[in-house]
Parts: structure tokens; sequence; C-alpha cells
């Protein structure tokens, strides 16, 4: 879905979210209450200015607005593969708002993510899968790594990757497996305004990622092992 469709639907035709490049970004009221929007748009690779952009604007939220909840949204291709990023330091960058985002959650910012068009690799990683929920549209598009990559980093034979992820979420891309795995935890379908609303009056609990991955049958083990970890002398 088209990013300027998105706010009008969530927020009306005078929604005050600007674009900058690839970079959305805005203060808007929602039922009365003030909300900051982060965001990217044209599948986006997150370089380092990019991140940093993302980060500031979490930054500046908390020092100026405390408690504000924020919304994420998520339209990227993941980080920017060119070298002059990666002198720059493009896995600190990402590493940076990642955890200005932990930061937000920890103050008490009630922080969103939703996928609306598309959601790749380390660009999600450090943005929507970091919120305290992420949603996304139906016809959203996520996945972390395509098989063929996925048989280079593991050695294994891209069909035995494909057979398995007829199966198995974890290997396959798509929505509805990260539906299944707990990545994701719901659709947002029709009134996509009552949709943010209903998410915002969820109260935040613990990460229930594995919890909810285990009960939809995507990631059975995930939870179970962690608890193992955590209850070891």
């Amino acid at each position: 879905m088209d990013w300027q469709l998105l706010a009008t639907r969530l927020f009306g035709a005078d929604h005050g979210i600007t674009r900058t490049g690839d970079f959305l970004h805005g203060e808007v009221t929602f039922d009365g209450e003030p909300l900051t929007v982060i965001g990217t748009t044209d599948h986006a690779p997150i370089g380092v200015q990019l991140a940093l952009q993302q980060a500031r604007q979490v930054l500046d939220t908390m020092a100026q607005h405390p408690g504000r909840p924020l919304l994420l949204l998520i339209d990227t291709q993941g980080q920017q593969l060119r070298r002059r990023d990666e002198l720059l330091g493009i896995n600190r960058a990402m590493a940076h708002l990642g955890m200005t985002l932990d930061l937000a959650r920890r103050r008490g910012h009630r922080v969103l993510g939703l996928v609306y068009d598309q959601a790749l690799s380390g660009g999600f990683i450090t943005s929507g899968l970091i919120a305290d929920a992420c949603d996304a549209l139906p016809e959203a598009e996520i996945r972390v790594m395509r098989l063929p990559a996925m048989a280079r980093v593991t050695k294994l034979p891209e069909a035995m990757l494909a057979a398995l992820s007829e199966s198995n979420p974890v290997f396959a891309p798509g929505v509805d497996n990260y539906v299944a795995m707990g990545g994701v935890r719901k659709l947002w379908q029709g009134d996509l305004a009552a949709a943010l609303r209903e998410a915002l009056a969820e109260a935040p609990t613990h990460d229930r990622r594995a919890k909810d991955g285990a009960e939809r049958g995507g990631r059975r083990l995930a939870a179970r092992v962690m608890q193992q970890v955590l209850d070891a002398p």
C-alpha cells in the first residue's frame, strides 16, 4: 500500500506525516492524543544515514515528549549493501537504532510496528521486531533471507530448504508464516484506524513472540528452550 493512502486511512487527509527522501516522520493526533510516526518507504535500503535519522527521531521523542507512543511504518529491502555504509559502520548505526527503540520501551513509550509493504532482513530486525508488537497488512511481504542465500550460508541444498519451507514456517517467506511464528502479532484488515486504536489500547506485556509461535505451531520449541535457559542454575 502507498504510504500516503495508509496515512490518510489512519489519520485523515491532513495527517501531517512528511517524507524526506525515503524517511517518513511526523507528529499526528489520534483520538485526541499525540503520536510520533517514524518510517520508511519505497522499499528503502537502511543505510547509516537512514538508520540515524530514525534513531534521532526516537531520541527526540523521548527527550521532548516522555511516554508518547511511537508508530513505526515499515517498508524496507533490508540493510544498504554499499561499501561506503560498511566503512561508516552500518552495523553500529543499525544497532544504535535498535537500542533507541529498546530504550523507549523501557522508559514507558508504547512502540508499535506496522509492516505496510515490504520488510526484509536487518531493516526489519532493527525496527518492527524490536517493537512491543509488530503487526502487518495482509498484502505485506516479509522475509529475512531468500532460500538461495540461506542455502549458501547454511551449506544445505536449496531443494532441501524448499521442501522444509512447505511444512515449517521458519524456512518460508510470507506474512502468514510470520504470524504463525509469532514475529507478527496480527494482520490489520478493514478499518485500519480501528486496528490502530485496538493496538494502542492493549496493555504492554512481556515479549510474547516465542509464546505466540508455540501456540500457533510456527515455532514449537523456542519458548520452551528459552524457559529452560532462564530456569537453569
